[in-house]
């Protein structure tokens, strides 16, 4: 595969694919001020040696990484973290509070991953998972800072897509590293009217309440731009964000009525790609529905075991 290339996005940042899947599904960022480096999000272990190999293709010492920061553990995000880790000496690792533990000892993500997955898939999807040392593991608490450059990174948690999901303000662009609590925007589908986007609502831990609660607090910094992990930088943020909370309002009522369905996964997976063909019509996408199938089968998939998960949580809670 021929990743997307390089993006610069200015203030010291850089979007790099980390060849997920597809080229553009998921990417990382490079960010450099003053005599400081940071990797936002760390991608999966195959990942790796592109991220290592843009460090050096820059004659960036490796020294200089101060922090490799993940949003949260699911493995798209950080399965690569403690590989990347160990190729940079002076580096910590920076997750939430919640996640520490499953980095410091990724267990019971590989076996999560494999049972899901099997373990031939899980190898050639994920590679290695390596455990990142205590000693270099921070896990900043909601509103922390760090130093970075001249300035700091904020860490904020934003819960909705995970429990153990952080987001990271920058004040210098103004814009949040989001992980996946903004979404899902694959520059596949821009189009004149700017960014297309959807929720994501993997499993385990959708919480639709709460996902609204992050994105007032995401337009309370009045944000000039998000960098997105799936995929990119996008801005028009007030659209976007209602948008998204649009979304997600439409994903829980036809989840819900669909909570008695014979085959309940397929019914809720059949409605998803529903509503999301007639949004692109409603845009005027002519996009072939074949390709728009190969582009979000993973993330229909997901999406749909997802919304269940929550729905079983619901009676559970009942």
């Amino acid at each position: 595969m021929t990743p997307f290339p390089a993006q610069d996005l200015g203030h010291g940042i850089t979007c790099l694919d980390t060849l997920q899947e597809r080229p553009g599904m998921a990417c990382c960022y490079l960010l450099e001020r003053g005599d400081d480096l940071a990797f936002v999000e760390a991608g999966t272990s195959p990942g790796v040696p592109r991220l290592l190999a843009e460090l050096d293709a820059r004659g960036l010492a490796r020294e200089r990484v101060r922090y490799v920061i993940v949003t949260h553990v699911h493995l798209d995000h950080a399965g690569g973290a403690g590989l990347l880790l160990s190729q940079l000496p002076q580096a910590k690792l920076v997750v939430h509070p919640r996640g520490a533990r499953h980095l410091i000892d990724p267990s019971k993500l590989i076996a999560g991953a494999t049972a899901v997955y099997g373990a031939e898939a899980m190898a050639a999807m994920y590679g290695e998972i390596v455990a990142a040392p205590t000693e270099r593991v921070i896990a900043p608490g909601d509103g922390e800072s760090l130093p970075f450059g001249n300035g700091e990174l904020q860490f904020i948690d934003s819960p909705g897509h995970a429990r153990h999901h952080f987001s990271v303000w920058d004040a210098e662009s103004r814009g949040f590293f989001t992980g996946d609590t903004f979404g899902l925007s694959y520059r596949d589908f821009d189009d004149a009217a700017g960014p297309w986007l959807i929720p994501t609502t993997t499993p385990v831990q959708f919480e639709p309440e709460a996902w609204y609660q992050t994105l007032d607090r995401y337009l309370s910094y009045a944000p000039r731009r998000m960098y997105l992990t799936h995929y990119g930088e996008v801005d028009q943020v007030l659209l976007l964000a209602e948008r998204l909370r649009a979304g997600i309002i439409r994903y829980v009522a036809l989840a819900r009525g669909l909570a008695q369905a014979p085959d309940r996964h397929q019914a809720i997976k059949a409605a998803l790609r529903a509503d999301l063909l007639a949004d692109l019509a409603a845009r005027g996408h002519r996009m072939p529905v074949a390709q728009v199938d190969a582009l979000l089968a993973t993330d229909l998939e997901l999406n749909a075991q997802g919304l269940g998960v929550w729905l079983d949580n619901q009676k559970g809670s009942a």
